[in-house]
C-alpha cells in the first residue's frame, strides 16, 4: 500500500518506521512545529529503541521517505492511507492536511485518526473528503513511551472505530503483518473507540491514585501496604495491574488524556467529580518523599544535600513531562535543600527545562557519584539500574544513612538489616 503519515508524535515515527518495514511505500510528513530536523535531533526519539534504527533502514531503502514540506503535499501522491499521528491541539492541522489529500486524488482513501483528538473528530474529519469510496476511522494511539515498537508490531490489541466494512478491510490488510499471532482488532463504532481510549486511561490513573491512597492510610495505621497489595491483586476482580503505590504518574500522554476525558465530561454538561479528585491526589503524592524528608529531620532542611536517582517520569525514555521529580525539586529548593541527581537518559530534558540552578548538580555516569555528600537517597524512577545498589557503599556514602524509596522497589526488611534507615509508600521496615 502506498501509505501517508502526518505528525511529529511518537506514533507518527513508530507508524512511519513500521509500516516501511513491512514492504508498504510510505511518506511521512512531520508537522510544521516539528520539523524531521529537529524530530532527528530529539533525545525521546533517538532514546526510543528499534524506531531510529528502523527509519533509517527504511529511508536507505527507499520505502520511506521524510518530507519537510511546511504545510501541504510537495506532490500529487495518489494514497491508499493517510495516517493521522498529531498533538491532540492540532485539529486544524489534521483538518488541512485530510483536506489537501483528498483534494489531490479521486482514487479511495482510508483516513486512519491514530490522534487524540476530541469524541467526534473522526466524523468531522470525514466530512472533509471528497468521494464516498473516502473513508475516515479512529485507530487510538496505544503506545507506551519506551516500548513503542513492541506494541506496534506486536500488539495484543487495536481499538477499531470504523462502520464501514470496505475500509476495516483496508485497515486490516494495512496492518496485517502485525496481527498473525491471533485477531487483535475489536470493532466498534467511531466515537466508542475515541471514548474507549481515554476511558481507558482515566481507569488506569483512578487505579494508580486509589493505591496511592491506601498507602497513605497503611503508613498512618502501621500495616504495611505490600501485605494489601498483594491480598488485593489476588482477587481475581481486581488483578495486579496499576496496583503498585509510588509518588504519582506523568508523561505526555497519560496526563493529557485525563485533561480530555475531563474537557469531554464538562462539554457535556457532566461534571466529573472523581477524574477532578484522581487528579488532584496524584499531584499531592509527587510531594511525599519531599514530606517524608521533612518530618525525618523535624523540618529543619536548610543546607542539607540529597541525592535523587531517576528524573524521568518512566523507566525506558528520555521524557521529563509532568514527571513528579520536577514537583520534587520545586519543594526541595524552596527549603533551600541541594540536589545531586543522576538519570541514565533523561538529563538533557532536565537541563532545557530547568537550566541552570545554584542548588542543583547532575551527574550523568556514575550514580553513586550523586550520593557523595549527600544526607539521604531519594530513589523517584525505578530504572533497572536503580534497583540491585552497592548498599555498603550507600551506607559508607549517605551522611544520614536515609533511603525514599519513592517506588517500592526495595526491600524493607533487608535495607534496614544493611545499616540504613528505610522509608517507603506505606512500606515498613518490621513486620
Amino acid at each position: 500500500m502506498r501509505i501517508i503519515v502526518h505528525g511529529s508524535e511518537l506514533a507518527a515515527a513508530t507508524a512511519a518506521a513500521a509500516m516501511a518495514s513491512v514492504g508498504h511505500r510510505v511518506d511521512w510528513y512531520p508537522h510544521p512545529d516539528t520539523v524531521w530536523t529537529q524530530l532527528a535531533a530529539a533525545d525521546w526519539l533517538s532514546g526510543e529503541p528499534f524506531v531510529a534504527e528502523q527509519l533509517t533502514a527504511s529511508r536507505d531503502s527507499g520505502a520511506l521517505r521524510i518530507h519537510d514540506a511546511p504545510t501541504a503535499l510537495e506532490e500529487p501522491l495518489e494514497a491508499d492511507v493517510l495516517w493521522l499521528a498529531l498533538a491532540p491541539d492540532q485539529r486544524d492541522a489534521a483538518e488541512r492536511f485530510v483536506d489537501d489529500v483528498a483534494g489531490a486524488q479521486s482514487s479511495p482513501l482510508v483516513v486512519v485518526n491514530n490522534s487524540t483528538f476530541p469524541v467526534g473528530q473522526t466524523e468531522a474529519l470525514e466530512a472533509l473528503l471528497r468521494h464516498a469510496s473516502q473513508v475516515a476511522v479512529v485507530l487510538p494511539d496505544m503506545l507506551e513511551e519506551g516500548r513503542a515498537w513492541q506494541v506496534f508490531t506486536r500488539p495484543s490489541r487495536w481499538l477499531l472505530g470504523c462502520e464501514d466494512d470496505w475500509a476495516a478491510d483496508q485497515v486490516r490488510e494495512l496492518l496485517r503483518a502485525f496481527n498473525r499471532r491471533a485477531e487483535v482488532f475489536q470493532r466498534m463504532p467511531r466515537r466508542a473507540a475515541e471514548l474507549t481510549k481515554l476511558a481507558i486511561n482515566g481507569m488506569l490513573a483512578t487505579r494508580i491514585s486509589y493505591m496511592n491512597e491506601v498507602a497513605g492510610l497503611a503508613d498512618s495505621l502501621g500495616v504495611d501496604v505490600e501485605h494489601v497489595r498483594q491480598g488485593m491483586g489476588a482477587d481475581t476482580r481486581i488483578g495486579y495491574e496499576y496496583l503498585y503505590p509510588g509518588i504519582g504518574f506523568g508523561g505526555p500522554n497519560f496526563s493529557r488524556d485525563l485533561m480530555r476525558l475531563a474537557d469531554v465530561q464538562h462539554q457535556t454538561g457532566r461534571e466529573s467529580q472523581l477524574l477532578e479528585q484522581v487528579l488532584d491526589i496524584n499531584e499531592g503524592k509527587k510531594e511525599t518523599l519531599f514530606r517524608k524528608l521533612w518530618n525525618h529531620f523535624h523540618g529543619k532542611l536548610e543546607g542539607r544535600t540529597v541525592a535523587i536517582w531517576g528524573a524521568a517520569f518512566k523507566p525506558g525514555t528520555t521524557r521529563i513531562d509532568h514527571a513528579p521529580v520536577l514537583t520534587l525539586l520545586r519543594a526541595l529548593w524552596a527549603q533551600g535543600v541541594h540536589v545531586r541527581l543522576h538519570d541514565p537518559a533523561a538529563l538533557p530534558a532536565l537541563r532545557k527545562e530547568l537550566g541552570e540552578h545554584p542548588l542543583l548538580s547532575l551527574h550523568e555516569d556514575d550514580p553513586y557519584a550523586a550520593c557523595e555528600g549527600a544526607d539521604a537517597l531519594m530513589l523517584v524512577t525505578e530504572w533497572k539500574c536503580y534497583w540491585n545498589p552497592d548498599w555498603r557503599r550507600l551506607a559508607e556514602t549517605l551522611g544520614e544513612r536515609l533511603i525514599l524509596d519513592g517506588r517500592n522497589i526495595y526491600d524493607p526488611v533487608y535495607v534496614a538489616a544493611r545499616g540504613l534507615v528505610y522509608r517507603g509508600i506505606g512500606r515498613r521496615a518490621d513486620p
